[in-house]
């Protein structure tokens, strides 16, 4: 022990580590840190022609703003603002009213019929209809596609289905009745659907600009928007601009001109941008935290989501479910959160994140408790007897692999250090850009991996679909059919006391076969410049300026 405190002092004095601002990919895998779309204006308030500018930092280019596309942090944050679904999350984080003005849910929870705004239009001033939506689910949904959120329309009769080439489009139950009315039939009454809407997955697609050009999607020029701001411009890599849309239903609550989106990927330089007034907000370098985390500038808030590693089941050792335990038991989650990702940030002892209220009031993490806890000694039998059990008499060599970041790479350095102190093993590191290393992860070319998700919706559930047989988030080659069964009752079960219960064993499981182990829960640390307010940043949900203000 006396070697990794040795290893964190020495971390923390080169000061490398980098804030680490929730970011993933659907479920979402984080591509970059400090990529929590904010920042703000200059401390003036207004620019030159007195225009209300907000300078916000997206940390890195948007993998898409093709809603079926773009499925993590770096576009969820611009598409929330330029695009509004059927719900929207309001200033109490709940699903409500968003291009839908209200909607009818029939009694046996199957089907919905949400009345579109006759002001709701797009920024061509076209207006938002029905066939929108259509159009823009069945487009996640066809396999064509390869939308990495298309699992999320599965809760639509027929949806998984038609995109596993089982089905045709005709048989997804969502349906046009009139210019402004659309009926959604559920595979299962789903309590939560409303939230799930709100996942920009589900936004409308202006149908006709969509089929005459298909990549309207990729450039300021073409791009059409139903939300609260339009993209003005684009410089790829570099910047977004975002004017205030005029066409938005709501304009009069939108009391900002313009939004600036700079993309820088370290977290001392957008740091210091904050303090020269070429952002207005930004986070907290953990070298700096004990400095700056009680100042009056800061915003700390819940943030849905976790750090963990992945386990490839499919290579060795990691095939052996003892060595996977041993390995997830010889972390020590605690010292990783208290000096190497700092911030406040909370140790994992299980999967689900804390925040998700039980039926009877309490909390999912507090009533599953400590599921996967640090213990060195443990760890070592474990050990011994998987590497028994495989005949080995040491252990095959072990990459950890992790995507690009500081803080990425002070938390892999850490874990490096105590897997060779608790277990004695030697694991070497590589990284790799996002691009590269999410192809890779997805394609179970990475041995043991770093990942976090971050919630799509509002349900516990949502974290642990990601480990069904086959799931476009698995990313483990794990499959047990009684983990799938518990999960298929976990979505489909009425009563929502026996519902929660699956949901408890299914986590148990989970944590019991370790395809992959939990490091720290998320959370939002923002340094704001003042002036900024009306920001909201949802414990479960998605980035939203629509009330944001600079004075």
């Amino acid at each position: 022990m006396k070697k990794l405190l040795l290893l964190l002092l020495a971390l923390l004095t080169v000061g490398f580590l980098a804030a680490c601002t929730a970011n993933e990919d659907a479920g979402q895998e984080e591509p970059a840190e400090g990529a929590e779309s904010e920042g703000a204006e200059e401390t003036e308030g207004a620019e030159e022609g007195g225009e209300k500018v907000l300078r916000l930092n997206n940390g890195v280019e948007p993998t898409s703003l093709d809603p079926s596309i773009g499925f993590d942090a770096v576009s969820w944050d611009p598409l929330n603002n330029l695009m509004e679904g059927l719900t929207r999350l309001d200033q109490e984080s709940v699903a409500g009213p968003g291009a839908a003005e209200d909607w009818d849910i029939s009694e046996d929870g199957l089907t919905y019929t949400f009345h579109i705004r006759e002001d709701a239009n797009w920024s061509n001033g076209d207006p938002v209809v029905a066939e929108d939506f259509v159009y823009a689910w069945k487009y996640m949904l066809d396999p064509e596609t390869a939308s990495a959120a298309a699992f999320l329309g599965y809760f639509i009769k027929g949806g998984e289905a038609f995109n596993l080439g089982e089905g045709s489009a005709d048989d997804v139950g969502v349906s046009a009745i009139d210019e402004k009315t659309l009926e959604v039939v559920l595979e299962a009454p789903t309590g939560f659907f409303l939230d799930v809407l709100t996942n920009p997955a589900f936004f409308p697609v202006n149908h006709a600009v969509a089929e005459e050009n298909p990549e309207w999607f990729a450039e300021a020029e073409s791009f059409v928007s139903n939300g609260p701001f339009t993209l003005e411009s684009w410089e790829h890599e570099q910047e977004m601009v975002f004017a205030k849309n005029p066409e938005y239903w709501d304009a009069d609550t939108v009391k900002l001109d313009k939004v600036h989106w700079a993309m820088v990927n370290d977290t001392n330089t957008q740091y210091q941008m904050f303090e020269t007034g070429d952002l207005d907000t930004a986070s907290i370098p953990p070298e700096l935290s004990d400095d700056l985390i009680d100042g009056d500038n800061v915003y700390i808030g819940d943030y849905g989501g976790l750090e963990f590693f992945r386990f490839n089941t499919t290579m060795e050792p990691f095939q052996n479910k003892k060595i996977r335990q041993a390995f997830a038991y010889a972390v020590n989650k605690q010292d990783i959160a208290d000096y190497v990702v700092k911030n406040g940030v909370e140790p994992a002892y299980g999967f689900v994140s804390p925040g998700f209220t039980t039926p009877t009031g309490e909390d999912f993490r507090e009533v599953n408790g400590e599921l996967v806890p640090y213990d060195a000694e443990s760890a070592k039998q474990l050990l011994e007897e998987g590497m028994a059990e495989e005949g080995y008499d040491e252990l095959p060599p072990v990459v950890l692999s992790y995507n690009t970041s500081d803080t990425n790479k002070a938390v892999a350095e850490t874990i490096q250090s105590m897997l060779s102190e608790n277990l004695g093993v030697d694991v070497t590191l590589e990284n790799q850009e996002w691009n590269v290393f999410a192809e890779a992860q997805q394609n179970l070319e990475l041995q043991f991996s770093r990942s976090s998700f971050i919630n799509d919706y509002s349900d516990p559930v949502n974290f642990l679909e990601s480990f069904i047989t086959d799931s476009y988030m698995n990313r483990t080659g794990w499959s047990n059919a009684e983990y799938d069964d518990l999960i298929a009752k976990g979505k489909s079960e009425t009563d929502d006391e026996k519902r929660y219960e699956y949901l408890y064993e299914a986590e148990k499981l989970l944590a019991e076969e370790m395809p992959a182990m939990p490091i720290r829960y998320y959370n939002t640390v923002v340094l704001e410049a003042d002036g900024v307010e009306g920001i909201l940043r949802h414990p479960v949900g998605y980035f939203d300026l629509k009330y944001a203000d600079k004075n």
